[in-house]
């Protein structure tokens, strides 16, 4: 059974190995990785994953996490920042591996659950163009599109999430 936990340097080496199997770049959405990140170092991990703990009031960071295997990250950023308006509230991304086993809808329910305690009413979730999973796992949890525009760093689908009162 998966779940959610707050990043911790005692999974380093799990991190790794997800970060392993999606190669080279910045591209595991849900982490909070920049460019400036030293993740292979110990004393860097535990800088970078610190970090998210310190900016609580933006942003929250979550690892999904099963049998203590990193399988994918998402985040939900608080506000309207222009970050949010290039990135969206929540952010998501799972280890090639562990795709298709239904980790992302788990996930963003649970994080919308989050939302609803923080006050949001809707969010806005983006992802690539060509990111056909995403765009589903999104729409299967209520995602109502709203078009597409080009970010500077290529096309994302945008779509907004209408946080519904829980039912009893």
């Amino acid at each position: 059974m998966p779940d959610l936990i707050a990043p911790t340097a005692r999974l380093h080496d799990a991190w790794l190995a997800a970060h392993a199997e999606w190669g080279p770049g910045l591209h595991e959405d849900g982490f909070g990785l920049a460019p400036t990140d030293d993740v292979d170092s110990q004393a860097g991990f535990a800088a970078w994953i610190a970090r998210p703990a310190e900016e609580s009031e933006r942003a929250m960071c979550r690892w999904i996490v099963e049998d203590d295997q990193v399988l994918g990250g998402i985040a939900l950023r608080h506000g309207f920042t222009d970050h949010v308006r290039w990135a969206g509230h929540l952010g998501f991304g799972i280890r090639p591996s562990a795709r298709r086993r239904g980790l992302a809808s788990w996930a963003l329910g649970r994080m919308l659950d989050e939302a609803r305690v923080l006050g949001m009413d809707r969010v806005l979730l983006v992802c690539a163009t060509d990111n056909v999973g995403s765009a589903k796992t999104i729409e299967r949890l209520g995602g109502a599109f709203e078009d597409v525009r080009d970010t500077g760093h290529g096309p994302v689908r945008r779509y907004w999430i209408t946080i519904a009162e829980p039912t009893a």
